[in-house]
């Protein structure tokens, strides 16, 4: 089916390439939120007096599946995220326009949207440059060099029209075991304020919003993720907070991302004295709180801080947070509700819808929200920012040991073997795009030394090179044993309560739904499952079964 977003090429190039969307029109003629000669207060406070209570609620909402498009009504909706990725720079311009020009033409008030992703050490994208992942970066010393290199990203990401990244990470990581060490500019917290304040003035000089994250202290006992922290005020003065107050104070960061985790028995993402009290009124934050992914209805079904949905949206806009990603749960009919019913007030309300629009009209959006493809084209993976990637790159590596004077590599070498899981394997590091140029470790020695032999092997086996497939459905039978394959009951909840929403038999159990749902029916990552049946096995013997989420 066409998407009707992406019918209106020719009309956008039109107001891209004026950067006007009111031909025709004297600034004077318009209302005060659309004319560009008065002050953002004063367009932000004429915009509020016009809206409804939805269209308020709306803008505090946001969709990162593609086919949500379908669900924007004349309301509008405060921001969209991740959708361009499949796109090449060029063509996501072109769908970015297309879905802006709907919102401005299409909606009752015609306020674009936010467009944000990831870009921790470049666009998560399709063909747009790849730096050096976080944890390297910091091993250059270099903020001068951040900066530039997050200069580079910023042209990258701003050319396709995405104004908002999710970058960077800047918990502060004393825990190896914790899995996004690699996000982070390491364990300590002055070295990672100064990476992150490089980080983010370039891409606020660029008219890009930054997201620090994940606030606070996100890291729980044994480098558990996203699990309770119990530190005291000084700890978290001292260690974990410090990066934040820099990135707001000192580089003027317009958004940050609240965590998963609970500070002190309260869930970060309705927890006031974090988003209201120590953010905006001692540090002078101006900006707006974004959840992180899923958060804000974690306060009900992970940290049990509310009962109801109405409950979880009134504690969280209460305590600070404006915008729930990345999809609409809680900020949407139950903060309606909530609203109405007082559980949370109007005002509250007004304020988060306000910090929303402020930075829409700081970054222009209502004079020209569009994106120049040619231009995106051409910045995106250019021989330029190829160039900056390999310098940070070479001044990234800290070399430990060198026994032997193995490096440099003499060219009258030999043989090299080279041992280990990525040997072969291009792995850019958590939140990387695809679709450049790249060269393994076997291919970078063998140009460097031609002539010399390169035997390569894993080491160690990983899961994918120890050949796990899926159980074929031809050895899974459902309860009765008349079907291949097992019954799925599907619930609208974590869990398993109630009757099933969905009923259906699996043939595998092989499923990779990320931050979506198996069906309409349910709510994206808010539902449980369980399986029945029974396993067969071909012959009599001893067998291993793996799970992998």
């Amino acid at each position: 089916m066409k998407n009707t977003f992406f019918s209106l090429v020719g009309t956008v190039l039109i107001l891209a390439l004026t950067g006007w969307p009111y031909l025709g029109v004297k600034a004077s003629d318009l209302p005060d939120y659309k004319n560009p000669q008065l002050p953002i207060e004063k367009r932000v406070e004429d915009l509020l007096s016009r809206m409804t209570l939805e269209e308020k609620v709306a803008q505090l909402q946001c969709y990162v599946r593609a086919d949500a498009l379908r669900k924007i009504g004349p309301q509008g909706i405060g921001g969209l995220g991740c959708i361009l990725r499949p796109y090449s720079a060029k063509e996501a311009a072109e769908r970015l326009n297309e879905i802006q020009s709907f919102m401005v033409k299409q909606t009752r008030l015609g306020i674009p949207i936010l467009m944000h992703d990831e870009a921790l050490h470049g666009l998560l994208g399709n063909k747009a440059t790849s730096f050096p992942q976080s944890i390297a970066m910091a091993a250059t010393w270099d903020p001068e060099l951040v900066y530039e290199e997050a200069k580079a990203i910023a042209t990258e990401v701003k050319s396709r029209g995405i104004r908002q990244v999710l970058s960077p990470t800047i918990n502060i990581a004393r825990d190896i075991r914790w899995g996004r060490t690699e996000e982070t500019y390491g364990e300590d917290p002055y070295l990672t304020s100064r990476m992150a304040v490089a980080f983010c003035k370039a891409f606020e000089e660029m008219g890009v919003v930054t997201t620090p994250k994940h606030y606070a202290a996100n890291i729980g006992d044994g480098g558990r993720d996203s699990n309770p922290v119990h530190f005291s005020e000084r700890l978290m003065r001292e260690i974990y907070l410090p990066a934040f107050e820099a990135c707001v104070r000192e580089a003027g960061a317009r958004s940050i991302m609240s965590a998963y985790n609970s500070y002190d028995g309260t869930p970060c993402s309705s927890n006031k004295w974090l988003l209201t009290d120590l953010l905006r009124k001692e540090w002078g934050f101006q900006g707006f709180v974004v959840s992180d992914y899923g958060a804000v209805s974690g306060i009900m079904y992970m940290h049990h801080t509310a009962g109801t949905e109405k409950e979880t949206a009134a504690q969280a806009l209460s305590a600070g947070l404006d915008v729930e990603l990345p999809n609409v749960e809680m900020y949407g009919d139950a903060l309606l509700e909530a609203v109405k019913e007082g559980l949370v007030s109007e005002e509250i309300l007004n304020e988060s819808v306000r910090r929303v629009l402020r930075v829409k009209f700081q970054l222009g959006l209502f004079e020209n929200p569009f994106a120049d493809p040619t231009e995106a084209e051409r910045v995106n993976d250019s021989p330029e920012h190829r160039a900056l990637a390999r310098k940070a790159g070479q001044k990234a590596i800290v070399l430990l040991k060198n026994e032997g004077d193995v490096l440099p590599l003499s060219k009258g070498i030999k043989s090299i073997a080279v041992i280990g899981p990525l040997a072969n394997t291009v792995r850019l590091g958590g939140y990387s795009g695809w679709g450049m140029k790249t060269v393994s470790l076997v291919e970078g020695i063998q140009n460097a030394v031609p002539n010399a032999k390169i035997y390569s092997a894993p080491g160690v086996a990983s899961l994918d090179a120890m050949g796990y497939p899926p159980i074929p459905s031809e050895y899974l039978f459902t309860p009765d044993g008349k079907q291949n394959g097992l019954l799925g009951e599907y619930y609208d909840n974590p869990k398993l309560e109630g009757k099933p929403t969905l009923v259906r038999i699996d043939k595998n159990i092989e499923f990779a739904w990320g931050d979506g749902s198996p069906d309409p029916k349910l709510k994206p990552d808010r539902f449980s499952i369980r399986w029945t049946g029974k396993l067969k096995a071909p012959v009599s013997g001893s067998y291993r079964l793996i799970a992998v989420t």
